[in-house]
């Protein structure tokens, strides 16, 4: 599935990200000299005027501030994604942190040199909101002990590139909203997949009913429980779906982006879930699961994710052990060529929850082989039974 060139190179325009950052770009923007505002990522290291103007953080934003040119861009964004703000107050709120995120976004860049990264919709949260809103995979210590570990595949002849998006086992990318139900929409995902595989029926499941109805707790950390909202874990998802009896449809069941009570209806289950695995960390073998067994399930570390527009994201530093977001993993490529042509990047491909608008088309490439922002340390396949 190719992504649209369009949106990144309008997503960069209204960034300006590279420009911003200097005084020289703050000053030129304040005098009207607008077409610095398109400068390729590639002309510019927006580290370099930082550290040879000393500029904190704090006075890179206020210069941003003063000068005007944040505001700007900060029009230019609330107009793009239809945002409101309820008081003068919020505003200049939102404006404060739209302009931190202008320079977290240029740090991403350079942390993260073969992806694009800029203006989100994300760009008027902090990092701590969009955490909490965004997110929702929370603990999870006992993931790999209470699952039943997969038994290896043979990952000899795989596949150069392989895409389940292409097979039919994907749905359409959906949007959790601001709702930690990231979860919920990671299992969804999954055993929608190995349904396909089974049944040869591509059904779009119910995120609401696993919302509503589901509080189950990990074995190994009973304080790690599903709760709507407020987070879960997928393998908690997969343990209550086993012990109801399966999933409704979407269309029977439709989701609200906000907890509410549980509606389930057991005569209108449309997938049995009868069981589920835990994947060894070993990328090859995640590869091979995904190839002979569907759509995996999967955690990271969504640090990056915030300010991510397009290309292969491999950041130099990603934390491993902080998995804060469920995501379904539905294919891999081998080459993958960043938008800066810094060379060919072998990648996982990645179904997001936050809408289209996001990423590539709703997609997130994420580099392949090194366990980046600890992809590989949660991921978990299911098992559904045809009726």
């Amino acid at each position: 599935m190719r992504c649209h060139r369009h949106s990144v190179n309008s997503a960069l325009t209204l960034t300006a990200l590279l420009i911003v950052i200097t005084a020289e770009a703050a000053a030129a923007a304040a005098h009207g000299h607008h077409g610095a505002s398109i400068l390729k990522i590639t002309d510019y290291n927006p580290f370099s005027g930082l550290r040879n103007r000393r500029f904190s953080l704090a006075e890179t934003v206020l210069r941003l501030l003063r000068s005007g040119a944040a505001e700007r861009h900060f029009t230019a964004f609330v107009e793009q994604y239809g945002k409101s703000y309820s008081t003068r107050e919020e505003y200049l709120l939102r404006l404060e942190i739209f302009a931190k995120n202008l320079v977290r976004a240029a740090e991403h860049q350079a942390a993260d040199p073969t992806a694009v990264h800029g203006v989100t919709q994300f760009s008027d949260l902090t990092e701590e909101e969009f955490e909490r809103l965004y997110t929702g995979v929370r603990g999870g210590g006992g993931v790999a002990a209470e699952a039943a570990a997969a038994v290896a595949v043979d990952d000899g002849d795989l596949p150069e590139d392989f895409d389940w998006r292409e097979k039919g086992a994907v749905t359409e990318v959906k949007m959790q909203g601001p709702c930690g139900a990231c979860w919920a929409f990671s299992t969804t995902g999954a055993v929608e997949g190995a349904n396909f595989i089974a049944s040869g029926k591509l059904l779009n499941l119910s995120e609401q009913q696993l919302v509503d109805c589901d509080n189950t707790c990990d074995l190994s950390d009973k304080s790690a429980c599903d709760n709507g909202c407020s987070g879960g874990l997928m393998t908690n998802a997969y343990r209550y779906l086993i012990k109801a009896g399966g999933l409704e449809e979407e269309s029977t069941y439709p989701y609200a982006g906000k907890r509410g009570e549980c509606q389930f209806k057991q005569d209108s289950i449309a997938v049995k879930v009868v069981n589920f695995t835990s994947i060894p960390i070993n990328e090859d073998q995640i590869a091979a699961h995904l190839v002979h067994h569907g759509p995996l399930a999967v955690g990271l570390n969504a640090v990056f994710m915030q300010t991510y527009i397009g290309g292969v994201s491999c950041p130099l530093i990603c934390g491993k052990r902080w998995i804060n977001h469920g995501v379904l993993l539905v294919g891999y490529g081998s080459k993958g060529f960043s938008i800066l042509r810094l060379g060919k990047q072998p990648y996982w491909t990645i179904k997001n929850s936050w809408g289209k608008r996001w990423g590539e088309d709703g997609y997130y490439r994420l580099c392949r082989g090194h366990g980046m922002c600890g992809m590989n340390t949660m991921v978990s396949a299911v098992v559904t039974q045809v009726s």
